[in-house]
């Protein structure tokens, strides 16, 4: 998958992730997730972009065992 599809199918799945939690942690994290996406729209260094996607799913997996 190419770096902005992995990055649109990532947030994708962090909106779903987010519906999981208790409704005020839903807001930050959706929140969250909307900045840094945002914040790194215009990253164009496939390499950055996938180190990136690997750290927020790590990042999503430690938020959802807590």
């Amino acid at each position: 998958m190419s770096a902005p599809g992995a990055a649109l199918s990532l947030y994708r799945e962090l909106l779903r992730h987010a519906r999981t939690l208790p409704r005020v942690s839903q807001r930050y994290y959706v929140h969250f997730a909307r900045q840094h996406f945002n914040g790194h729209r215009d990253e164009t260094d496939p390499e950055r972009v996938l180190a990136m996607i690997q750290r927020a799913r790590t990042d999503c997996q430690w938020v959802l065992s807590k």
